[in-house]
């Protein structure tokens, strides 16, 4: 049995709502009813309607003013019949079950319902049935792309805000303003705009945002409140919230509206006259997880301007969009710091990392080295390193390592020569478990560790023969095995081998594989000993003593001019890491300002370039003077160096002027270009 509800609030005509057989119809002030009356007098769940027996019934549920049909108070159930008309605080329901009972000539007076004095402002001209249905269920759906009208300013000036009921307003208006509180940049933007919307909204004419601090501990009063920003549309200025209506906000965590409060000194607060300006006054917590970080306080000092409950609820909404709208710059604040804080830590990291793979010096040798590193990094290619141990080949390694598009892998090395063979095959395999006494677990092996990267292997030359025909195949793209396992492991690295032998003598001795070693040899990177560039014994001298007072703590400024001299005539057999400890001991060491010659421990080691001229000049013997002998000795060195008298100087330990008197001496002249 269908039945309709024709509802008038006030002197206008609302809606009219389809009652359907099975469903019961609720009236009161929460949203959860189907008819909502948003009235202070209307209970929250109000009164019920529903089908008994055939009949409509209304019950009253135990509301706080009650309910009347047609002007008398019902008690429990009453039988409903066409015509009632249903009174629930301001508003009326007609009661009918048939439209055109409720409109008989088609016009749009509904005053034989609705027994009011006052004419009816809004009418519904020629609706019939089907038209009615339409409203209450309508079947075309309107859609928009891009961005939603409730996103858009309104024009004062707009012909729907006319139409529009104030709660969809205030819906609209809070929908905007909560996307607009999202794209703040800090707390004070966000205050400023929560006030804009709210003195558009809201019957007031001053306010505030205030917060109390984030490192505030323990519970907060009004004097702990923070002013944000606030706002006053007319003169007096605004004034602070008073202690008793500020620490009620904040002790029940609820919004309070207090109207008429003029000479209240509990809501409003006193001038330097002693007046209170404030007429009506509002204030609501700005709540984050349950607890209070602050409050908006609203009020107004115009009679004519009365904030109502709806200005309440509608402070209450918009403080939550601004509590959450904080939230939201406290994450962005602490990803920043976070962010900040990790980039501080990776340029730590990467200036640590920089100092460990950096290559200290100037010299014509070490610029070629870094020409090279710059040219082979980018490329696929395996790379030789070359060179006298204690030159850095590690340390070149690296650089062609983060100079590469790997550099994002892992860089790992493995020296051959520390360990045995049958080690040194599961260090760079790895191992099944049970392969060998002792392997208890499996175990990943350096190429699969150096997946995507890098892998050097120093002191490639101390490779077994079984182990260089394994390694062999991997580096031509071949799967290996694990010891003790069958499945094939495929990896993807680049290979960089380094050594301090003659492998073409190893070769030629029949000690290290010839396929291997042009295998190994696509690049060949020689590092020069640190005897052949003396340019950069100063700089690498100072360069350690800059890092071990770092290290240490120590201010050591730097050397003495007899200490300069014995470190550029110092042969450095152990080369730049023989320097590098050199250099740790006198300034840990050292009681004074500067490095001295006495805080040098140098060694009377030959280096092994130095005994292999020695063997070779013992081979032939030729009876020369010491004069013919210099002349030679320069001669060949000016040639090694390709006549660079500065660095054949350091050499020969002597001074530029003392070698250029001595090539006029003994009529040394360059070669002749072809």
């Amino acid at each position: 049995m269908i039945a309709y509800l024709i509802i008038r609030e006030g002197s206008k005509w609302t809606d009219v709502f389809r009652l359907v057989e099975g469903q019961n119809v609720t009236i009161g002030r929460a949203p959860t009813n189907q008819i909502v009356i948003k009235e202070d007098r209307c209970s929250r769940y109000h009164a019920e309607i529903f089908l008994s027996q055939g009949v409509w019934t209304i019950r009253d549920l135990d509301s706080r003013n009650g309910t009347t049909v047609d002007d008398s108070p019902i008690r429990g159930d009453q039988a409903l019949t066409p015509g009632n008309i249903i009174r629930v605080a301001n508003s009326q329901l007609a009661f009918v079950n048939d439209l055109s009972a409720a409109f008989p000539d088609g016009s749009s007076s509904s005053n034989h319902l609705f027994d009011s004095s006052v004419d009816v402002e809004q009418t519904v001209a020629g609706f019939d049935s089907e038209h009615v249905l339409d409203i209450a269920e309508p079947t075309n759906i309107t859609h928009r792309r891009q961005q939603t009208r409730f996103l858009k300013p309104e024009r004062e000036d707009s012909k729907e805000s006319s139409v529009v009921p104030r709660v969809g307003r205030a819906a609209a208006r809070l929908c905007q303003l909560a996307f607009e509180l999202a794209q703040q940049a800090d707390i004070i933007a966000v205050s400023n705009l929560a006030l804009e919307g709210l003195f558009e909204s809201t019957q007031v004419d001053s306010g505030a945002v205030l917060l109390i601090p984030r490192t505030f501990k323990g519970p907060a009063t009004e004097k702990d409140l923070e002013l944000i920003s606030s706002r006053t549309d007319k003169l007096p200025v605004y004034h602070r919230i008073s202690r008793f209506l500020a620490n009620t906000v904040l002790r029940e965590g609820e919004a309070v509206l207090a109207r008429n409060v003029t000479d209240d000194s509990r809501f409003g607060s006193r001038d330097s006259k002693g007046d209170i300006h404030a007429t009506s006054v509002l204030a609501a917590p700005i709540r984050q997880n349950g607890k209070v970080i602050g409050l908006i306080h609203l009020y107004s000092t115009d009679t004519g301007r009365i904030p109502d409950p709806e200005d309440l609820e509608f402070t209450l909404a918009v403080a939550e969009n601004v509590a959450l709208a904080l939230k939201n710059l406290e994450r962005q604040k602490e990803l920043t710091e976070t962010i900040s804080q990790s980039m501080v830590e990776i340029d730590e990291l990467r200036q640590r990392l920089g100092a460990e793979s950096n290559i200290v010096g100037s010299s014509p040798l070490i610029l070629d080295v870094q020409n090279q590193i710059a040219r082979v990094a980018p490329s696929r290619a395996t790379i030789l390193i070359t060179g006298e141990s204690g030159v850095g080949k590690e340390l070149v390694a690296r650089a062609v390592h983060f100079a590469s598009t790997r550099k994002k892998g892992p860089f790992v090395c493995l020296n051959c020569a520390a360990l045995s063979e049958s080690l040194l095959e599961s260090e760079l395999f790895g191992h099944e478990k049970g392969a060998f006494t002792g392997a208890t677990d499996r175990k990943v092996g350096k190429f699969e560790a150096a997946h995507r990267g890098t892998l050097m292997l120093d002191e490639i030359g101390e490779m077994s023969e079984a182990i260089q025909a394994k390694f062999l195949r991997v580096l031509e793209g071949h799967p290996f095995e694990r010891v003790g396992g069958n499945d094939a492991v495929q990896v993807d690295v680049r290979v960089i081998a380094a050594t301090n032998r003659d492998l073409e003598k190893e070769v030629e001795r029949g000690r290290f594989r010839r396929d291997l070693f042009f295998r190994l040899r696509v690049v060949e990177v020689n590092v020069p000993p640190l005897r052949k560039r003396p340019e950069d014994i100063l700089e690498l001298a100072s360069y350690f003593v800059q890092k071990f007072n770092a290290e240490t703590g120590r201010k050591i400024l730097g050397f003495t001019q007899s200490a300069i001299d014995d470190l550029q005539k110092y042969r450095w057999p152990g080369n730049v890491r023989e320097l590098k400890n050199v250099i740790e001991r006198a300034v840990v060491l050292n009681q004074s300002e500067r490095i001295s010659t006495e805080d040098l421990a140098l060694s009377n080691l030959t280096a092994s370039g130095d005994t292999a001229e020695l063997n070779a000049t013992k081979s032939g013997y030729e009876p020369l003077s010491l004069a013919d002998l210099e002349k030679r000795h320069i001669g060949a060195t000016l040639r090694a160096t390709g006549w660079n008298k500065s660095r054949t100087a350091g050499i020969l330990g002597i001074e530029r002027s003392t070698l250029d008197r001595k090539i006029r001496r003994y009529h040394i002249q360059p070669p002749t270009e072809a």
